[in-house]
């Protein structure tokens, strides 16, 4: 029997393990065990506990509880403590997944003590080093044994950095994931009916991302946008406990108007309104993919993405953080072309666990 120790913390990470984990039950489930850890990263119980009882994910053997605190500062703990437990557990893997402080402390706990490490979602690149993801994938590629990719893209983004070991073109979980609960989700979230929402008329906004939020100019470019939208159509808008604390602390909160503000919603309910939506504004790299998948234009309030292929393809603007474009875009919403598919087949997570078991 092969371990596997798969780390998770964040919203995304959930998200993309559940389809990972029902491809080892359904595939390897007698010679493949997998033991879930949960850094407590995201600690909301909306942004947690729930995702693991909506997601079938099996429940976490272990719950560091680290959240809070400096980068640095939470991915020293987190190191601390992962290694920790790997040389309890004594995994023949590690899986990791994206970009947070928790998938840097899973790749520098296990390289250190010589455990092989598959990263999945390997080679994404937003060629901005100021972002702290930046800096977290581009570690974590440098010292996995797997680097498992969700578009060629992300191959060839490696390819110039000189990695070609180890890298495969799996296609995206998330596309596994959308289309495994976008029925699920129609069937089961009564979300659009509680908050009094038509399909198709309303826009869904999330903002989450440091360098909007920590930046006071930025962040007000971004609320005068919002606002501005929403007087031509509502806006529902889940705040991360952080981003409204801030919004709070500025005094951006109240001037949001008729902005429905929630906190962090049930993933099945995120889904509705994703693929319900006649646009959405983000900043999240998640966000702007699963707008994608559900084929409703998205507006991106970032400089650059990582999702390149949305944006040629003609389903995402770029509008930075600047009010005037973040409405112009609204004003000229488009749907884009359906000509390509660059996110696989929606079977990248048995062909990362085939790949783990193959190697």
């Amino acid at each position: 029997m092969k371990k596997i120790l798969t780390i998770v913390g964040a919203r995304p990470q959930f998200i993309k393990a559940a389809a990972v984990s029902r491809a080892i039950r359904d595939c390897y489930g007698g010679s493949l065990e997998e033991t879930l850890i949960h850094t407590g990263q995201h600690f909301d119980h909306n942004m947690s506990e729930v995702f693991f009882e909506e997601l079938g994910i099996p429940a976490p053997r272990h719950n560091l509880s680290i959240s809070g605190g400096s980068h640095g500062a939470m991915t020293g703990r987190m190191l601390a403590s992962l290694e920790e437990v790997m040389l309890k557990e004594r995994p023949d893997w590690v899986l990791i997944y994206g970009d947070t402080n928790s998938t840097l402390a899973g790749a520098l706990a296990a390289v250190k003590l010589h455990i092989p490490i598959v990263h999945v979602e390997a080679g994404l690149r937003s060629f901005n080093n100021r972002m702290p993801e930046e800096i977290n994938r581009i570690m974590a590629d440098r010292i996995s044994t797997l680097l498992l990719c969700p578009t060629e893209t992300a191959v060839s983004n490696l390819a110039a950095e000189g990695i070609t070991n180890g890298v495969s073109n799996v296609g995206d979980v998330m596309f596994d994931v959308s289309l495994h609960f976008r029925e699920l989700a129609r069937q089961k979230s009564r979300i659009l009916t509680t908050m009094g929402l038509k399909p198709g008329h309303y826009v869904l906004a999330t903002c989450h991302r440091a360098e909007n939020t920590d930046d006071p100019a930025r962040l007000q470019q971004i609320v005068a946008g919002l606002g501005t939208i929403s007087h031509s159509m509502p806006i529902v808008l889940p705040l991360h406990p952080r981003t409204r604390q801030i919004l709070d602390t500025a005094g951006l909160l109240e001037t949001l108007g008729d902005i429905r503000v929630t906190p962090p919603l049930p993933f099945l309910d995120m889904v509705e309104l994703e693929r319900s939506a006649r646009a959405i504004v983000t900043d999240s790299g998640g966000v702007q993919k699963e707008a994608y998948f559900f084929q409703v234009p998205c507006i991106t309030m970032r400089d650059e993405t990582e999702w390149t292929e949305t944006v040629a393809l003609g389903w995402n603007t770029l509008v930075g953080a600047d009010a005037t474009r973040i409405v112009s875009a609204f004003e000229a919403l488009h749907d884009g072309s359906l000509d390509a598919a660059p996110y696989g087949d929606g079977r990248a997570a048995h062909k990362i666990v085939d790949l783990i078991m193959a190697h």
